[in-house]
C-alpha cells in the first residue's frame, strides 16, 4: 500500500472464507470507475456507522466526501484502503475487491490519514526513503523519488533535518509526500490540509490539481467546504452513515434555492427569540448555531425586502445583532440546510441541532 510507516505495517486478520489473492494482471477497462461502492454497511457493536453507502468515482476525478463528525467518512476510507472489513456491500478499487484482492489494492493506492505517520527521529529524506524501500524500489530510484517529493512539497532545504524539528505544517506536508512515494493511481486524503497555514494550504491544492491532471483519482474527505468547492468534481454528503445528498457543488447549491440572510446575535440568551421573530421571513426552518450565535435564513427571492424586515423586527425587540449579510447560497449553506449545523462544528448533537429539533445520536466516526 502506498501509505504506511516503516514501523506501522498493516496487518489485517481475515476469516478463512476470504482467500486473498493477487491477480497477475489487472484487466484494462477504460470505462470502469476507479472506485465503486454499493450498499456499504459497517457496525461497531450496536453503533451502525454505515447504513448502505453508495459511491462511484470515475478515473481521474476528485470526489469530495463531506459530513459532520461521526458521519462515517473515516470508516468509508478505512474500508476502501483495506484497513477495515465491511459487514456488507460491494467495494472495489480499480475493479479489485478490497477484501479478496486486498494485497493488489494496496499496491495501487495511497493514503494520507488524519494522524501523522512519520518517524520524528528520522530526517524527512529518511522517512521517504524507508517508504520507498518498502516498495522494493531500487536504491537510486528511492533517492530520486525522495528528492522529487521533497522539492514538490517545498521541503528540500529541510530534508536532512530530523522531522521532530519541523513545524506542524511541515510535518503534514511530509506525511502527504509519503503517500505519493509509490505513485498511486488512486489516492485517499482524509483531512489533508488540517494544520496548514493559508499559503501551504493553497500549495497543497496546486499539488492535488497536478496529480489529478496526471490521471490520479482522488477521494477527499474534508470539513473545509471551500476546499471541496475548489477541488471536487462531485460531492457526496453523508450523515449518520447514509448518503443524504450528491452532485456537483453547483447542483447542491441549487437545492438550497434563493438568497440566504445571515446575522449573529451576541447575546446568546436571546437567540431563540431572534429566530422566532424572523422565522416567517424564511422559506424553511432557520439554521441556528448556538455556539456562534449565527442564524441563517433561506429567504428565496425576497432579497432586500426580507433583510429590511428582519432588521426592523430585531431592532423593534431591542435585540442586538451583528454581521448582517445577504448572499447567494454557498456550499456551507448547503451543509447547514442538509445537516443543521456547520461542517467544522464539533459541539455535541444537543447543541448542533436546528431550532426546535430533537437531537439525534451520531455514530462514532471510526
Amino acid at each position: 500500500m502506498c501509505r504506511t510507516s516503516a514501523f506501522r505495517l498493516v496487518r489485517t486478520g481475515r476469516p478463512a472464507r476470504y482467500r486473498e489473492h493477487v491477480p497477475e494482471t489487472i484487466p484494462e477497462a477504460p470505462d470502469r470507475p476507479a472506485i465503486l461502492v454499493e450498499g456499504l454497511e459497517k457496525s461497531f457493536g450496536s453503533v451502525h456507522a454505515l447504513r448502505g453507502v453508495d459511491l462511484v468515482v470515475p478515473r481521474g476525478t476528485v470526489l469530495g466526501l463531506l459530513g459532520p463528525n461521526g458521519a462515517g467518512k473515516t470508516t468509508v476510507v478505512r474500508i476502501l484502503t483495506t484497513l477495515l472489513q465491511p459487514d456488507a456491500g460491494n467495494v472495489r478499487v480499480e475493479g479489485l475487491d478490497v477484501v479478496h484482492d486486498a494485497t493488489a489494492v494496496r499496491r495501487l493506492i495511497g493514503l494520507g490519514g488524519q494522524s501523522l505517520a512519520i518517524q520524528e527521529e528520522l530526517t524527512g529524506r529518511e522517512n521517504l526513503e524507508i517508504v520507498g524501500r518498502l516498495y522494493h524500489l531500487g536504491k537510486s530510484d528511492v533517492r530520486r523519488r525522495a528528492q522529487e517529493l521533497l522539492e514538490l512539497f517545498d521541503l528540500a532545504d529541510s530534508g536532512d533535518r530530523a522531522t521532530k524539528t519541523y513545524s506542524g505544517g511541515m510535518q503534514r506536508r511530509l506525511d502527504l509526500a509519503a503517500s505519493l512515494v509509490g505513485r498511486p493511481s488512486v489516492l485517499f486524503l482524509d483531512e489533508p490540509t488540517t494544520g496548514l497555514d493559508p499559503r501551504s494550504r493553497l500549495g497543497m491544492w496546486e499539488v492535488i490539481r497536478e496529480l489529478v491532471g496526471q490521471g490520479t483519482t482522488l477521494l477527499l474527505c474534508t470539513q473545509y467546504l471551500d476546499e471541496a468547492d475548489e477541488l471536487a468534481d462531485e460531492i457526496v454528503v453523508i450523515d449518520h452513515g447514509l448518503v443524504i445528498a450528491a452532485g456537483t457543488a453547483e447542483e447542491l447549491k441549487t437545492r438550497v434555492g434563493g438568497d440566504v440572510l445571515e446575522f449573529t446575535i451576541p447575546e446568546r440568551s436571546r437567540l431563540s427569540e431572534a429566530a422566532d421573530l424572523t422565522t416567517l421571513l424564511a422559506i424553511a426552518e432557520p439554521s441556528v448555531e448556538h455556539d456562534s450565535g449565527r442564524i441563517a435564513l433561506r429567504i428565496g427571492d425576497k432579497g432586500s425586502e426580507a433583510l429590511v424586515e428582519a432588521v426592523r423586527r430585531l431592532d423593534g425587540a431591542g435585540i442586538a445583532f451583528t454581521g448582517v449579510s445577504l448572499h447567494r447560497p454557498s456550499l456551507d449553506d448547503v451543509f447547514l440546510a442538509l445537516t443543521g449545523h456547520a461542517a467544522e462544528d464539533e459541539a455535541p448533537p444537543s447543541r448542533r441541532r436546528r431550532r426546535g429539533e430533537r437531537a439525534a445520536e451520531s455514530p462514532a466516526d471510526r
